[in-house]
């Protein structure tokens, strides 16, 4: 069991997933004092075992909290979970400062800062990249957008479960920076899907092919890191398909707002549809490949 850190503030942590949990724990390994909250209450209880405090609701976890973090599935769930009957409104005090470390539409941040700002609260938002190997391993790339004073505030906790925070101003757009990345997610995963399957209907050994391209022009975290799972038809979990096609609905609409078409973001987006229809949306976005008939 973590023994919490007297110089640490009280941290509330909203949100246990894939993502929060292993964010939780790395945080109660640094000796943070951590009370936590997830919808589904069985997830709260590796965490109590590594030495958080259980919360019956939202309200009571951020009741003496410092900071509030929140690690959630959708626009709808941050909404309930901060501003909800028994939502952070309803126990924190002002000056308590929300990290919302989910993927949401840039304009429910704008949104979410202004309804919390009425109730004396700060928000950040700061959407991670990384998935759950650097959820794990504490090495996310953090996408901060609000105040420099309240990332000044938040930067320590941030430090224990990233290893990369990037600062844009103002809140939202550590969101629209993420919608950025999900576009290019979707195409380097795409491409590679593409390149395997043509490779292997032309008989040629794509593993000692993958190989010979890593380093050049074509190389990508997808090559390196996906590319021979693909081929033996293994999807190592790092982000859920399901979400990155919620995630590249976003996008989507980010580019619609601003007059701009993303024929290859909506071609992937077409093809994560057909694969969450056939029962694949819980695999990785390595997955793709499944589109082309491999991995079955």
């Amino acid at each position: 069991m973590a023994v919490a850190d007297p110089g640490w503030p009280q941290v509330a942590f909203l949100g246990l997933g894939a993502l929060g949990a292993p964010m939780a724990a790395n945080l109660l390994a640094a000796g943070v004092p951590l009370t936590v909250h997830n919808r589904s209450r069985e997830r709260e209880r590796p965490l109590e075992a590594l030495g958080a405090i259980r919360a019956a609701h939202p309200a009571a976890a951020a009741a003496g909290a410092s900071l509030v973090c929140l690690c959630l599935r959708d626009d709808d769930a941050v909404r309930e979970v901060l501003l909800g009957p028994e939502g952070v409104v309803a126990g924190a005090a002002p000056g308590t400062l929300v990290i919302d470390c989910s993927t949401i539409a840039p304009a429910s941040s704008e949104g979410l800062a202004q309804a919390l700002a009425g109730h004396g609260l700060a928000y950040v938002d700061a959407p991670v990249t990384g998935g759950t190997e650097g959820a794990r391993a504490g090495t996310l790339a953090v996408l901060v957008g609000g105040d420099p004073l309240d990332l000044a505030r938040a930067r320590p906790l941030l430090e224990v479960v990233g290893s990369a925070i990037h600062h844009f101003v103002p809140v939202g757009a550590g969101q629209r920076v993420k919608a950025v990345h999900q576009v290019l997610v979707a195409g380097s995963y795409a491409a590679v899907a593409e390149a395997l399957a043509l490779g292997v209907r032309l008989g040629l050994p794509m593993e000692a092919v993958c190989g010979a391209r890593q380093g050049g022009a074509a190389d990508s975290w997808a090559l390196r890191h996906r590319a021979r799972s693909m081929l033996a038809g293994h999807f190592p979990l790092g982000f859920k398909l399901e979400l990155h096609r919620k995630d590249l609905a976003i996008a989507l609409a980010a580019a619609a707002e601003v007059g701009l078409e993303l024929p290859v973001c909506e071609r992937v987006a077409a093809l994560e549809e057909a694969l969450i229809a056939r029962g694949h949306g819980g695999e990785d976005v390595s997955a793709l490949v499944r589109w082309f008939g491999m991995g079955a």
